[in-house]
């Protein structure tokens, strides 16, 4: 019973303080269903083109922590000896703080099943998705002063068709956006009420960011800047201002060096090069956009916006331009140095300048906007200030007040389709394009270029082909090993799969990305096609 009470207690402290009104438990309710619905369908998605490079990510720190702390052990594992070092690993500058753990979970529970594993780090990521959608709902509520607003953003997150497919597989972006999210709220608290438990949480918080990613140094930057604005609304003397944000930054980079064994031995030197490996990360791959193949450094300054625009629900960019409007026309008219005014600057910092360093250094960027997720809960924090700025013209011009509420309707109705859309394209959401009809896309940009596809096809030729040995193959070899390794192990003994050319193979598949097209006829006969949505993700040939 007691332990039943500190729970209920601990969960008051996550949702508090709400409305008088005690609305704690829609809260309740609203987090306790997401979490069923994550455990229900987190087995359904493939294997992306990233995780088993970031499995081994993981292990390559996690063996260099063991050849630090107990080499004796490390050594005795049966896997040391095939596992690189970390000095000769071409990616070893990678923030690892979600594959640490991963990786030493993996190793106490799974038992070397890679079925297994990938089922629980999906869950994992599915679960750190969750707390950045609470840190969400906080900042919302926070900001606008009611717990419905805050709830209303972290609906808007969980109905991001792309997200939210990418919330159980992508370990580093999805990850990176739940961090980022978590490290601007608890520094909200810490400007609130400043502390120093609240330091270390913000401390740590941050760092944890910057051990995912590198840029996660805004989250520091963005503390320093929150900080000063602090000065003229607060009875703190300046000296306790440089106090908490001395503690701050000596806290945040011890976390930082702790999380990142890459940084041991070197920690300013390795930082920097991480940081410019980051800007121009040598990527040999190329973005189909607008019809073109261009290279990751080729891209052009639009790329970023038109991937955000055709991939997230009209309605919420249409609110968020409108709220950042209303956030430019009050800022001019009202200069103010209110909280809440304070906290829309934060908002906006945090959407616009990723954008602006993506363009101004040059950086590489690729596989849609991935790479600059993170700023996606800053941009429905001002579709919410979009739409609280319509209700409150509705409320005092009654003259607008019926065209208002069928802008209302049609928005509602489009979220309402957009949640439908994402039952039917179940488990394959991250092909979603917001308004593009599907020949369109086709033509014009990147499919499923994680990969995920190919776990369908395989699990269909498995279906419908009894042989004891089936040899496959595809242009793209590594996604079909990728996703053979969540099938039960049964299965993944039947097949067998080979390089293109290297034996005589009885299928193909194709996914549709670059050269791997269907007007490849050198794939074969088409025998079967997956579409989500009308949108063609992966073929199967007979050659």
């Amino acid at each position: 019973m007691l332990s039943h009470d500190l729970f209920i207690h601990v969960l008051f402290l996550l949702v508090l303080p709400l409305h008088p009104s005690r609305s704690w438990w829609i809260v309740f309710l609203f987090f306790g269903l997401l979490l069923l619905l994550g455990l229900g369908i987190y087995r359904d998605y493939g294997v992306s083109t990233d995780e088993v490079v970031d499995h081994l990510n993981g292990m390559v720190n996690v063996k260099y922590i063991g050849q630090r702390l107990a080499p004796r052990l490390a050594q005795q594992q049966a896997s040391y000896a095939s596992i690189p070092d970390l000095h000769n690993y071409i990616d070893n500058d990678h923030g690892v703080m979600f594959e640490i753990p991963v990786t030493v979970l993996s190793f106490l529970f799974t038992h070397h099943d890679s079925r297994a594993y990938y089922f629980m780090r999906h869950l994992l990521v599915f679960l750190t998705f969750v707390a950045g959608v609470w840190a969400l709902f906080q900042l919302g509520r926070v900001r606008f002063q009611h717990w419905c607003w805050g709830l209303l953003g972290a609906l808007l997150l969980i109905l991001s068709p792309r997200l939210f497919a990418e919330a159980f597989y992508n370990g580093k972006d999805v990850v990176f956006l739940a961090t980022f999210t978590i490290a601007l709220y608890t520094l909200v608290r810490l400007t609130q009420q400043p502390s120093l438990d609240r330091i270390l949480l913000h401390s740590l918080a941050s760092a944890l960011a910057v051990d995912i990613r590198v840029l996660g140094l805004l989250v520091v930057g963005f503390t320093l800047g929150f900080m000063g604005l602090q000065l003229k609304h607060s009875t703190l003397p300046l000296r306790a201002y440089f106090r908490i944000v001395g503690l701050y930054l000596a806290f945040t980079a011890a976390f930082v060096l702790i999380g990142w064994p890459y940084l041991w031995e070197s920690p300013v030197g390795n930082l920097m090069a991480a940081f410019t490996r980051m800007s121009h990360f040598p990527w040999a791959g190329q973005n189909l956009y607008v019809g073109h193949y261009l290279r990751g450094y080729e891209t052009p300054w639009h790329y970023i916006p038109v991937w955000i625009l055709i991939t997230t629900p009209l309605p919420y960019t249409l609110a968020a331009i409108g709220g950042l409007s209303a956030w430019v026309i009050t800022s001019v008219r009202r200069p103010s140095l209110a909280f809440t005014a304070q906290l829309d600057l934060l908002f906006a910092s945090w959407l616009l300048v990723p954008l602006i360093l993506v363009v101004g250094l040059h950086a590489s960027v690729y596989n849609g906007w991935r790479h600059l997720y993170f700023i996606y809960p800053a941009l429905l924090l001002f579709a919410i200030r979009g739409a609280q700025t319509l209700y409150h013209l509705a409320l005092r011009r009654r003259v607008w007040r019926k065209a208002i509420l069928l802008v209302a309707l049609l928005a509602s109705l489009e979220v309402l389709h957009t949640a439908m859309r994402m039952v039917r394209m179940h488990p394959h959401q991250q092909v979603y394009f917001s308004f593009l009809p599907a020949p369109t896309a086709v033509a014009l940009f990147d499919r499923d270029y994680w990969g995920l596809s190919y776990r369908a096809g395989l699990e269909w030729i498995l279906a419908h082909d009894a042989s004891s040995h089936i040899v496959v193959s595809s242009p793209r070899v590594d996604l079909v090993y990728n996703n053979s390794l969540i099938l039960p192990a049964d299965q993944r003994r039947r097949l067998h799969i080979v390089y293109p050319d290297e034996a005589p193979t009885n299928y193909m598949l194709s996914h549709y990305a670059k050269h791997d097209t269907l007007a490849d006829r050198r794939l074969g006969r088409e025998i079967h096609t997956f579409y989500v949505e009308e949108l063609p993700v992966l073929s199967i040939f007979r050659p």
